[in-house]
């Protein structure tokens, strides 16, 4: 569930400690035109972007507790666009006054060869999904509404099924460490999207 559409910019120079506010929900397919719909009312953009996505995570195992992640993902329609490089760090969850789950986040947009060059670096892959849905903007706030597939033959994106009956929801910012303040403004519009779909701080650990 921590693998919204890669859409951020890529990196242009500089060090700059970017952090990820998270809020996630899920809704069943029979509520997604009506989800939609609101989102259409309340979001600057009318008409949702689509994307079709495929995404591979890899793991290099060291001598830590638990493996480094990295996360690849391609557009699969978009012709030409670069590959993304995806790193998130373990989520904080101690400020009960924060209204979101924060982690550190960095996404770069590679050459087409990431894969090969993983490999090559001792990562395996664990795991690869395709990844379908719209998406919303309200100012910085990124909205994903989207259906995980999972792969019937690994590597074959032409013959997937989905994983559940119900479409995931993220309400999220990327920001520069200490923007606290906008989980206050996330908090404000998940608000506007309820009985429809409860966008929350959920924890990843509660889930394994």
């Amino acid at each position: 569930m921590e693998a919204p559409p890669v859409t951020m910019m890529p990196v242009t120079g500089g060090t700059i400690n970017m952090m990820e506010y998270l809020l996630q929900g899920s809704v069943l397919d029979h509520s997604l035109e009506s989800l939609i719909h609101r989102l259409r009312g309340l979001c600057d953009n009318m008409e949702p972007e689509t994307f079709l996505d495929h995404e591979m995570v890899f793991l290099l195992k060291g001598q830590q507790a638990s493996p480094f992640v990295l996360r690849a993902r391609r557009s699969m329609d978009r012709a030409g666009a670069p590959w993304h490089l995806r790193y998130l760090g373990q989520p904080e969850m101690g400020d009960k006054n924060r209204h979101a789950l924060v982690r550190n986040c960095v996404d770069i947009a590679t050459s087409e060869n990431l894969t090969d060059f993983l490999m090559e670096m001792g990562f395996r892959m664990d795991h690869e999904f395709v990844a379908k849905g719209h998406l919303f903007r309200k100012g910085i706030m990124k909205i994903v509404v989207y259906k995980i597939f999972r792969l019937l033959v690994p590597g074959n994106t032409d013959s997937t099924e989905a994983l559940s009956l119900s479409y995931l929801v993220e309400l999220s910012v990327v920001a520069p460490a200490g923007q606290d303040m906008v989980s206050d403004d996330m908090r404000n519009f998940a608000e506007q999207l309820k009985p429809l779909v409860h966008l929350e701080k959920i924890d990843p650990k509660r889930l394994m």
